[in-house]
Parts: C-alpha cells; sequence; structure tokens
C-alpha cells in the first residue's frame, strides 16, 4: 500500500507531509495536533488581515479551510492517497474565540470511498460548524 503519511511516522513528520497543503498552512494557518488513521486534530489562529470579513464575522471560506485541512489529514494517514468527491458544510455560530479547532473522525472507511464528519469548534468551546464528506481513495 503507497501512503501519503503511514500511521508509524510521528506526529511531526506528519505535520512535514501536510505542509505541502501550501494554502491552507501558509495562508490560512492551520496546524495539526493530533492524527491518527481515520481521526484528526487541526487549528487555526484567527487573524484579522486574513481570516474575517466585512462583517467581522470568520469568513465561511475560512471555516471550510480548517475543516477540509483536518480531513485531508484524516483520510490519508495510513491510507492509499484519498481525495474528497462530495462536502456539505453547516455553519451554525459565530466564532467568538481566537482560534477555530477542527476535528475529522472518520465514519465509514471503505476499500475505495470514505465517508468523515469534521466538527469544527472555537476556543471557547462554541459549535461553529459540521462539515460531512465523501472521499476516494
Amino acid at each position: 500500500m503507497t501512503t501519503l503519511a503511514p500511521e508509524t511516522m510521528a506526529l511531526d513528520e506528519m505535520a512535514k507531509v501536510f505542509q505541502g497543503d501550501h494554502f491552507a498552512f501558509d495562508v490560512a494557518g492551520c496546524r495539526l495536533l493530533e492524527a491518527r488513521r481515520g481521526y484528526a486534530v487541526c487549528e487555526m489562529e484567527l487573524r484579522d488581515d486574513v481570516h474575517y470579513n466585512a462583517m467581522h464575522n470568520v469568513m465561511g471560506g475560512a471555516i471550510f479551510t480548517l475543516a477540509d485541512y483536518a480531513l485531508a489529514v484524516a483520510c490519508n494517514v495510513g491510507e492509499e492517497p484519498t481525495v474528497s468527491v462530495s462536502n456539505m458544510i453547516e455553519y451554525f455560530s459565530s466564532c467568538k474565540g481566537t482560534k477555530l479547532i477542527a476535528t475529522a473522525k472518520v465514519d465509514k472507511s471503505g476499500r475505495s470511498l470514505g465517508f468523515y464528519t469534521v466538527d469544527v469548534t472555537d476556543d471557547t468551546g462554541r459549535f461553529i460548524a459540521r462539515m460531512v464528506a465523501t472521499c476516494k481513495r
């Protein structure tokens, strides 16, 4: 099996692999906190000059970017190279904190498809959004 990030890889090495997601890492500032097969936790420190819209709410695209980054990690650790083919996100609350945290979990991992849920909260514990995704291996 060819994998992007083997399950046995140390977290700091996994983080280096996923730094290749230049938009999420370099522009949005997403960071990897935890990773294992079918599971990932990532965070994004919010910056006034990058993440907020004209109404001073965190942009939906910023929230989606973090959720997508966590999804990429969760579906590629210990798996064949995997890409998302369908995503749906629902936004529940505006952010009140200074960072967002995305937790991605596998719902079902099949031979050619994977199904994932990503919950996004802020650092106050407020539930911000949920993404569900179908991924192709």
